[in-house]
């Protein structure tokens, strides 16, 4: 079984053609690698216990085969396949029944393995695009973006694909080709990256942004979930870079196995150590990629550029020099960086400015979908009637409640599961009001919550959605959450908002 699968490090090899394939799942990404494996002449049957009609419908046309069934027993059909490989969607975990059959009785790829050996397929200079990788518990996103854009000033046809949306197989085949590849990658992802072989992952330069307790769920404890993102420092060619301020990732790059002559880049809210990208007297500073980094350094941008783009709060400021930190390895100019930052918008949803009226302030920060991202919106604002709750995943949100619930004004409650937010609230702030949305009706959650808020807020607060948990219970993503709530507060303050209200600005410090 392995020794079919020796060798296969290229588009162009042989072995693809007839290789016996089972498929995990069906969402993007299962389309992409079922997609991708047929075309290289692989027989392929895709097993997903749901999957969208027109993916179904587009499978036959491809000449793919699907069955519909349970994941969580391991299916008949599967086992009578007995497939050559088995490639895993990153939505399921490894504990999945299925998954760890596939473990035991196959080989196992995720499906930005199968990318990187077919990366050869459009090569637009001497050899394949490198990839710049990208993680961490928050910010991983506007950090893929910013990178891209970067690589884009400078000229280069960059792209940014993998856990942002856009499969990493869609981008290997597009027929025009790549000049870098900015790969946005989960925990997920990253769990079922190989360790070595023809299919682990080489990149240019790589960064961990932070890291936090999350998915624990799906990891199965804290240590699996650090050791999991610790991966995107393995095998870095030009530079690791990683966030001064959070010793974990410090500790990730010493312990990485990197090839020889990579360096380590810090960045940080400060001033810059020689070898590090920071912050000095109000301009981002290079003094990690400059010739003489010991005794001078080079302006990357100004505080009033990431004010124009919505970057200029603590937490985004620190993505635009891990971003900056990747465009350096990658010799990007720093007029071409300060270009990219001056055109940069913020997505919706990350502390994005709704609404302002009778001196209250409305942000939408659904995208802090955990307790570490709801921390450094909740670090943003001095005063708060905090909008928490949601699906947890297994984090506790016990010790972000004790650091932030003394000081709110107030706090309003969401979510199927109160309890956890409620009971928190009354060990470590049992004076501030807490109000309970009861409505279990989808479209009425946010309009009781912004009531329960505005009941509460007085003039110079920040009414804040950072509800430090998932959406699935109540709505159907953190942007169906946060569009909601950008409604619901239209609607209630109806013509008595000034400034900008139509949630088009970026951030607000």
């Amino acid at each position: 079984m392995v020794d079919r699968l020796d060798g296969l490090d290229s588009w162009w090899s042989e072995g693809w053609k007839g290789l016996d394939v089972a498929v995990l799942g069906l969402g993007a990404t299962g389309f992409s690698v079922a997609d991708t494996l047929v075309e290289l002449g692989s027989t392929v049957t895709v097993y997903s216990t749901d999957a969208p009609a027109d993916s179904v419908e587009l499978l036959a046309v491809i000449g793919a085969r699907f069955v519909q069934t349970p994941l969580d027993a391991v299916p008949a059909d599967l086992e009578r396949q007995a497939p050559d490989l088995v490639v895993v969607s990153p939505g399921l975990p490894p504990h999945n029944a299925t998954v760890r059959w596939a473990t035991e009785h196959s080989t196992v790829w995720g499906d930005v393995e199968l990318a990187w050996r077919v990366r050869d397929k459009v090569v637009r200079g001497p050899v394949a695009a490198p990839w710049v990788t990208i993680t961490g518990t928050n910010g991983k996103t506007t950090t893929t973006q910013l990178t891209t854009a970067m690589y884009q000033e400078e000229g280069l046809r960059a792209v940014a694909c993998g856990n942002i949306g856009v499969p990493v197989l869609d981008v290997v085949r597009d027929p025009e080709g790549f000049d870098v590849l900015v790969v946005e990658l989960s925990s997920h992802q990253l769990h079922y990256m190989a360790d070595s072989g023809d299919g682990a992952v080489v990149p240019l330069a790589s960064v961990c942004l932070n890291i936090a307790d999350d998915h624990l769920e799906w990891h199965g404890s804290a240590e699996a979930y650090r050791a999991a993102k610790a991966k995107v420092y393995e095998r870095t060619v030009l530079a690791c870079v990683y966030n001064v301020t959070d010793e974990a990732t410090r500790r990730m790059v010493e312990e990485a196995d990197v090839v020889e002559g990579c360096r380590a880049v810090g960045f940080t809210p400060g001033v810059p150590a020689a070898g590090d990208v920071g912050i000095v007297d109000d301009v981002l500073c290079d003094r990690a990629f400059v010739e003489d980094r010991r005794s001078s350094a080079l302006e990357l941008a100004t505080h009033e550029d990431l004010e124009a783009a919505g970057l200029a709060s603590p937490h985004m400021a620190m993505n635009v020099l891990a971003a900056a930190a990747l465009a350096r390895a990658g010799t990007v100019c720093p007029s071409a960086i300060q270009r990219a930052v001056r055109a940069f918008r913020a997505d919706h949803h990350r502390t994005e400015h709704v609404a302002t009226a009778n001196g209250i302030a409305w942000v939408d920060d659904s995208k802090a979908t955990n307790p570490h991202a709801a921390t450094a919106s909740l670090s943003a604002f001095p005063s708060v009637v905090w909008i928490v709750g949601g699906l947890f995943k297994g984090v506790d949100v016990e010790a972000l409640v004790e650091e932030f619930g003394p000081g709110a004004r107030g706090v309003v409650v969401i979510g199927t599961d109160r309890s956890p937010v409620v009971e928190a609230f009354a060990r470590h702030a049992p004076t501030v009001p807490v109000l309970q949305v009861e409505a279990t009706d989808t479209d009425q959650v946010m309009p009781e919550a912004v009531r329960h808020a505005a009941s509460i807020a007085r003039s110079g607060d920040t009414v804040l959605l950072a509800p430090a948990a998932a959406s699935f219970d109540q709505f159907g993503s953190y942007a169906d959450r946060g569009e909601r709530f950008a409604a619901a507060v239209h609607e209630h303050l109806g013509g008595d908002a000034d400034g900008d209200t139509d949630g088009s600005s970026g951030e607000r410090p």
